[in-house]
């Protein structure tokens, strides 16, 4: 070793701080004297002459030790004496381990073979990839990463973890994954059981069929010809076909015909890719992580991954679903698990609600605008959809619960969600927005799930807390007298029905007042009035225009006197 670095290793050391026999006296320097010892271990040669001198000077027992005894409160301190400080490993580490993260989730986001069809119970691709990141001891440093502050560079920005994650338990059930054990269950054997039971009956039906096709058919030459009895054809013979029907309903004749396909923006929307149930060894150590996942690491994450996410720009939305299908997966498996809602604590708000609507929203307003991309947005909808699902569910078991501040909690989260209108009418929207062109089935299935579960919860709260919840305020109207109200169908019958003409008029009336005249009993009636200064012609006038209110009023007789009289 050369002088000047034994020199500065002795300097290093020394100031550190000192014993005075019943304590450790630190240094105000000593946080940083201890990072520069972990650049001089990190730089040391093959001969680990660094490594020699400080055991030489009996660096651990005279000074680590016993700073660890007397200065057990400083958080800092043990954090940078018990691991090497990440922000002393370098550019170049940072990149290795941020590429390593990358590629761990690009090999887990290559898509299933489209001719692997595993049943149950077997093993694929995929659950070779997660047995071997297992055993390699991948997984458990993913969770270190996750559950450690220092670490959360690492999935600052695009939240690898937990798309890594994500990745990982695509494929699994959740509430499956929670109930696994040692041994398999009742139900689960009967389902292997009654699925062996269905191929071993499936292949013997092709074998007979294939027996039975072989046995009795001919050569292709001489098969022959058959007439086909009540049925003609175009003209007047025999319908004649070539091979004979067992029943007259085999008889297709469409089977040359080429179907007409549809466009694609006119077919259904497929379906998702299902669930599957993996081997009982990945699932155990799945089952495993997800524990520890819960215990450790969920709420710090999901926090941690709720502020990135808030005000994402539209290239982010990734990070969001992988947020949304973290919160549904996990959530589910913690209800079917020992539920517990300490572990959950951080996705159980109405903030969450808040949130979770509010990408509903957004999911589907981009199905209307970006038509290029609907399968994608379709697929970002249902899962936001199963998330707002699960909450619900949620809810539902701290109703369940013993204890009475989780009851508690649960009913300030649904005095929220009730009475907020938005919230409220958020599934009632979907439903209504419903396109089987751009939704699919399970969407719909899992829509009109958490309607039933939204309403019944609603019914329940409203039966319990023995209150009503206003959905629209509906004013008290005034009701009109009955004048008031005859004048207004009269005066609604006249603006709808135009009024006759005189003509009209006449032509109604005529018949009516031909009769009057032969067989009715006129009155005798006095026209004018002598006592009166009006002279007789215009005592005429106003006789005129009584006989025609008299004939609109349909007073036939009374009219027909007052003519009569005035003649």
């Amino acid at each position: 070793m050369s002088d000047y670095l034994s020199t500065e290793l002795a300097a290093t050391c020394a100031a550190l701080g000192y014993y005075d026999g019943s304590k450790y006296h630190l240094d105000k320097h000593c946080l940083d004297v201890i990072k520069d010892l972990i650049k001089y271990l990190r730089r040391d040669d093959e001969s680990h002459v660094v490594r020699q001198f400080l055991g030489q000077t009996k660096l651990l027992q005279t000074d680590l030790i016993k700073i660890f005894v007397d200065h057990s409160d400083k958080l800092q301190l043990w954090d940078v004496l018990l691991r090497q400080d990440n922000i002393d490993r370098g550019e170049e580490k940072e990149m290795i381990i941020e590429r390593i993260l990358i590629f761990i989730r690009n090999v887990l986001q290559i898509p299933p073979d489209q001719n692997e069809k595993r049943v149950d119970n077997d093993a694929t691709i995929h659950d070779e990839v997660l047995f071997a990141l297992n055993a390699s001891g991948l997984v458990d440093l993913l969770l270190f990463i996750a559950s450690n502050r220092s670490e959360q560079q690492y999935h600052l920005q695009v939240l690898e973890v937990c798309e890594i994650i994500s990745l990982m338990l695509r494929d699994q059930n959740a509430s499956q994954l929670a109930k696994s054990g040692l041994q398999r269950s009742i139900a689960e054997k009967e389902k292997d059981e009654a699925t062996l039971l269905a191929a071993r009956l499936k292949e013997k039906e092709k074998k007979l069929e294939r027996v039975r096709k072989y046995a009795s058919a001919r050569h292709s030459h001489f098969g022959g010809t058959y007439v086909v009895q009540n049925m003609k054809a175009i003209g007047e013979n025999q319908l004649i076909c070539h091979k004979p029907y067992q029943k007259i309903e085999a008889l297709n004749f469409a089977q040359d015909k080429k179907k007409m396909s549809k466009p694609k923006n006119k077919r259904p929307m497929m379906d998702p890719r299902g669930e599957r149930t993996s081997t009982l060894s990945v699932r155990l150590f799945l089952k495993e992580f997800c524990v520890e996942f819960l215990n450790a690491v969920y709420n710090p994450v999901m926090k941690y991954a709720r502020s990135c996410i808030i005000g994402a720009t539209s290239t982010e939305q990734s990070e969001t679903i992988c947020y949304l299908w973290t919160l549904r997966f996990f959530m589910e498996f913690n209800r079917h698990y020992k539920f517990e809602v300490k572990y959950v604590s951080e996705t159980i708000s109405t903030e969450i609600f808040h949130l979770v609507q509010r990408q509903m929203e957004h999911y589907y307003e981009m199905i209307i605008v970006d038509k290029k991309k609907i399968p994608l947005w379709s697929c970002r909808l249902h899962i936001a959809l199963k998330a707002y699902q699960e909450l619900l569910y949620t809810l539902i078991a701290m109703d369940q619960s013993t204890d009475r501040g989780v009851r508690e909690s649960s009913k300030v989260i649904k005095s929220n969600v009730f009475y907020v209108p938005e919230y409220r009418e958020t599934i009632l929207s979907q439903l209504l927005n419903f396109d089987e062109l751009k939704m699919s089935r399970k969407y719909l299935i899992d829509l009109t799930t958490t309607a039933h579960v939204f309403l019944k919860m609603l019914s329940n709260y409203c039966e319990k807390n023995k209150r009503n919840v206003v959905v629209q305020q509906v004013k008290n109207r005034r009701q009109r007298n009955k004048k008031n109200k005859k004048k207004a169908e009269t005066e609604q019958k006249s603006e709808q029905s135009p009024a006759p003409s005189m003509e009209e008029r006449w032509d109604e009336i005529s018949p009516q007042l031909s009769i009057v005249m032969r067989e009715g009993t006129i009155p005798e009636v006095i026209p004018f009035d002598a006592t009166l200064d009006v002279p007789i012609d215009e005592q005429k006038v106003d006789a005129m225009k009584k006989i025609q209110k008299l004939l609109r009023q349909k007073f036939l007789e009374q009219a027909v006197g007052l003519l009569r009289a005035s003649r």
